[in-house]
């Protein structure tokens, strides 16, 4: 019928796709549906590109010593496989690291673990990076323990705050080519 529209509907069978076409999206639909290819580096937050590498080290640090990491798709380990698990991880004995805040508390810490070494790796500086970010990370409490406005306690810091952008942005470089290096190739 002239001037009218024809309402037209048109479905995609294999019977109309080219055999290749029709074998590609077999093949490739699932993954894409399923969510099963893995993640591109650059789509990871900085967060999540941080604690992937350091699970990549952590891991690697504790299967170098016969350990394996927790997970919750595994059994739990016996309570003295957790314990040695735990040591490697974190270290034992003293700790050797140490920062008294304005608050008044003391945060501890060891260098000798599996997480020391994975925040040398990533940060470059274990110990700089732990008495920086322990400061940074409690910034608010000290406002409040002090009385005074969170703006202000960060401007006493901002030395401290220019070494933890440093120190994060250097960790990022290193968990992006860490992770790169680590990826299955596609």
């Amino acid at each position: 019928m002239p001037g009218r529209l024809r309402h037209t509907r048109s479905t995609i069978s294999s019977a109309t796709m080219p055999p290749r076409t029709t074998a590609l999206a077999v093949l490739v639909l699932p993954l894409l549906v399923s969510g099963c290819a893995p993640a591109p580096v650059h789509r990871l937050s900085s967060d999540d590109l941080v604690k992937a590498a350091t699970r990549v080290l952590t891991d690697d640090c504790l299967s170098r010593r016969g350990l394996t990491a927790p997970r919750p798709d595994r059994s739990p380990p016996s309570p003295a496989e957790q314990q040695r698990v735990s040591d490697a991880l974190f270290g034992t004995g003293p700790a050797q690291l140490s920062v008294r805040l304005p608050t008044g508390f003391v945060v501890r810490a060891h260098s000798d673990g599996c997480l020391a070494e994975a925040q040398q790796r990533l940060y470059g500086d274990q110990r700089r990076w732990f008495r920086t970010s322990t400061i940074v990370n409690n910034l608010g409490p000290e406002a409040t323990h002090a009385r005074l406005p969170l703006a202000t306690i960060r401007e006493r810091h901002s030395a401290d705050l220019a070494d933890w952008r440093r120190m994060r942005s250097h960790a990022v470089t290193a968990a992006v080519t860490l992770l790169r290096v680590n990826s299955p190739t596609t």
